[in-house]
This record gives structure tokens, sequence and C-alpha cells, in this order.
């Protein structure tokens, strides 16, 4: 009992950060290519997307490294009583590193895929996350919450309209 508990619990905060993922990958990466039509930042996309398959992984895994230090900073902090401060840091860093994750992702697939390993694991991680956000869209919560985000939607577009 106190297992299945545990994997419910487990499985609900996995559900949660995927489903962050799934709504952020997309408009960060988005936002990130935008940004990325500055001169400097462009010649450095040219350069990643031409790296081979090993190169392209250690500059995909490279937000990884990077960001353990700002987390383990703002888990100093919120030790030190700071914990606005700290939850702050670990937000922007998991939106930044989320953006980041994103555009690398991006650029360095079509070298991942070359990798067998990878392909393989991520062909398997695509359908687990795809199971996990079908299990999330099914249940309750989000059905509920669709509707309440759609009727909002429409009052805020009737107030506009009324303005």
């Amino acid at each position: 009992m106190i297992l299945r508990a545990l994997r419910r619990l487990f499985e609900a905060l996995i559900a949660l950060v995927i489903l962050f993922e799934e709504w952020g990958w997309e408009p960060l990466q988005r936002a990130l290519a935008w940004i990325a039509r500055l001169p400097p930042l462009a010649w450095i996309e040219r350069r990643i997307v031409a790296l081979p398959p090993c190169g392209a992984l250690a500059v995909f895994l490279l937000p990884t490294l990077l960001l353990l230090p700002v987390k383990l900073a703002a888990l100093w902090l919120i030790g030190i009583g700071k914990a606005g401060l700290g939850l702050a840091l670990i937000v922007s860093a998991k939106l930044g590193g989320t953006a980041l994750l994103a555009r690398l992702f991006r650029l360095t697939q079509p070298a991942l895929m070359q990798l067998a390993w990878f392909a393989r694991w991520y062909g398997r991680w695509t359908a687990w996350k795809e199971g996990i956000v079908a299990q999330v869209r099914a249940s309750w919560a989000w059905r509920v919450g669709r509707v309440i985000k759609r009727r909002v939607v429409q009052r805020l577009a009737r107030w506009r309209h009324a303005g």
C-alpha cells in the first residue's frame, strides 16, 4: 500500500514535469529561435547544426551540467532561509534550461538520431511520455481545467468586444 502511494506520487510529479515541458518546449524554443536571429547567435547555431553526432551530444548535455551549480546555489539559498529567492532561482533555471535544451535539441536532433542508442532511447522516451500525457489529458482534473480555460477565454473575448 505504501509502495503504491509512493508510485502514484512519483507518477504525479513526473506528469507535472512532463506537462510543463510539453507546454513550454515549443514556445520557449521559438522564443530562442527568434533571439538567435542576431548575427553572433546565428553564427553559433550554424556551428551547432554542423556538429558530428558525438559533438552534438556534448552540446545537448551542456545545459544540464551548467545548471547544476545554479540549482545547488538555489538549494543553499533555501537552506539559509532565503526560500523565496531560492525558489525564484530554481524556477528561472528551469525556464531558461528548458528553453535552451529545446532549442539545442531542435538544432542537434538530426545528428543525435544518427547515434543508434540515442534513437532507440528517444523512441522509448517519446512513447512513454505520450502515454503519461494521454493519462493526464484523460483525467477529470484536466478536463475540468479545459472547460474552465475555455470559459475564461470566452469571457475575455466578450469583455474585449464590449469595451
